[in-house]
Order: structure tokens, then C-alpha cells, then sequence
């Protein structure tokens, strides 16, 4: 926040924009602090997606592999893997780790991405594609002319 004002608080982004948002808007909303709290760690969350068949096992270890040697990961409080959920065309993975400082966000996710990516491949883990099946009732008549 740079300026508060009777009627609208200026925000700063992390991009170095200066923003006015209205007071009754943000009277209204709900507002993240990302900077603000005792600490300056944060948790970050990488959600990936697997092919059914593949072995979890396998793709639990490969996701903790690929947070070794990614700069600004803390290893304190160790990586963590979930299961999410079945997902429509696939299984659903999320990554958890810890970041030293919120500026590194954009350059850890973007190191965990390629790396993850990287290890899927090298561990023949396929990431799927979207896929839907479509199902045609009837074809439309031609009428003779």
C-alpha cells in the first residue's frame, strides 16, 4: 500500500504498478497479504497431472527429485506430495514446497516446471492431454433434389 485515501487506497504490484482500487471495494473483499506475517517463507503449490496406469509411487519419488538443487527452495520444511484426486484425464499430483523469500515465486515455479517436465520424460511418466469423446446420435437427413 503507497497511499490511502478518503475514497481509494493505492496498491503497489509486485511488477512495479501503482494501482488505485476503490475503498468500497476493498471494504468488500478479501485481501492476501503475501508480505505480511511473522515470516517471510511461503509455501508454494506445483498441481500436476499423470496418465491412469501410471506407477504413484514413481511419481511421488520423481516430484521430490525434482525440487533437489532448485535455488530458493527451503529444505525446511521438507517437500511435500499429495494425491489429489481422479481427474478427467488423468491422475492429479500437487507439489508442495517452501520458498526462502515471495520475490523468488515466479523463478522457483518456473525451475520446478521444467524440472518436473524433464523428470516425467526421463521416467517415462506420461502427462495427459485433455480428451473428451463426442457421440453422434443421428446424421442430419440429405434430402434428394
Amino acid at each position: 500500500v503507497t497511499r490511502i485515501g478518503i475514497r481509494s487506497t493505492r496498491v503497489l504490484t509486485l511488477d512495479d504498478i501503482e494501482v488505485t482500487v476503490p475503498n468500497a471495494l476493498i471494504a468488500s473483499s478479501k485481501i492476501i497479504n503475501e508480505t505480511g506475517g511473522p515470516y517471510v517463507k511461503r509455501r508454494i503449490h506445483v498441481g500436476v497431472d499423470c496418465a491412469y496406469g501410471s506407477d504413484i509411487d514413481r511419481v511421488r519419488e520423481v516430484l521430490f527429485a525434482c525440487t533437489a538443487g532448485v535455488p530458493g527452495l527451503e529444505v525446511d520444511p521438507p517437500p511435500e506430495v499429495h494425491f489429489l484426486d481422479f481427474g478427467a484425464s488423468g491422475l492429479r499430483f500437487e507439489l508442495r514446497v517452501w520458498i526462502a523469500n515471495p520475490e523468488v515465486r515466479e523463478l522457483a515455479l518456473d525451475r520446478l516446471h521444467c524440472a518436473i517436465y524433464k523428470g516425467f520424460t526421463a521416467a517415462g511418466i506420461e502427462i495427459p492431454f485433455a480428451k473428451q469423446d463426442v457421440y453422434i446420435k443421428e446424421l442430419p437427413r440429405r434430402d434428394a433434389a
